[in-house]
């Protein structure tokens, strides 16, 4: 059983939130609330498996509230769950520890999909999401470029192919079938990977790829 916790600020979407998550039998929602604050407090005491948040809130806002669940619980992998796909709170949502990125019109498939993904270590970016962060972090300055080339130039060749299939959206099954690899040496690769690029998570290293151009270089 995979827990859940989620936080919204507008109760009636609230509501309708958790009886989709529930709709799968697999996930149960444990907790819920309706500001950032909450959000910290609901994950220090019910430890969840997932957090569902969306960002603008009020006490504080859901870019806060990420960042210091991260930072205090970074086994919980965190889903921004929202109706603004924009760059102001895309990348910096990413960059402050969560793990996915889901809209609010997001089928209660992909949904569902989402949440198991996260669970399992994955990254969870629609593909709507994807495209805007590739076109984000193609958009930046050289300077930003060069620095997550120069970061990248630390890996192995191998750790470069597993950062490059993740950076396309692959999970690690996916990755292991592209390159002949078991499972668990994709996941090794990916920890060695992150581990000299200075990245906490998935998400955070597929960004780097994407602002250094990887994919586009092999």
């Amino acid at each position: 059983m995979i827990t859940v916790v989620v936080v919204d600020d507008e109760a009636l979407l609230r509501a309708g939130i958790v009886r989709l998550v529930e709709s799968d039998p697999g996930l149960r929602v444990v907790g819920e609330g309706g500001d950032g604050r909450a959000a910290i407090e609901l994950v220090r005491v019910l430890a969840p498996d997932v957090l569902l948040v969306d960002m603008q809130m009020p006490v504080l806002d859901g870019l806060d509230a990420i960042a210091s669940i991260h930072r205090e619980h970074p086994e919980v992998a965190v889903i921004v769950l929202t109706s603004f796909l924009t760059d102001e709170y895309l990348v910096p949502a990413l960059r402050a520890g969560a793990v996915g990125y889901l809209l609010k019109d997001s089928t209660p498939q992909e949904l569902h999909h989402g949440i198991r993904a996260a669970a399992a270590g994955d990254s969870v970016l629609s593909p709507a999401v994807a495209q805007r962060l590739i076109a984000a972090a193609g958009s930046g300055p050289g300077g930003r470029r060069s620095a997550a080339r120069a970061r990248l130039e630390r890996l192995a060749p191998q750790e470069r192919e597993v950062v490059v299939a993740l950076a396309e959206g692959l999970t690690n099954a996916e990755i292991g079938a592209r390159l002949f690899l078991a499972e668990s040496t994709v996941k090794a690769y990916l920890a060695n990977a992150m581990t000299k690029l200075g990245t906490s998570n998935r998400t955070q290293t597929a960004i780097l790829a994407h602002e250094a151009e990887l994919p586009a270089d092999n």
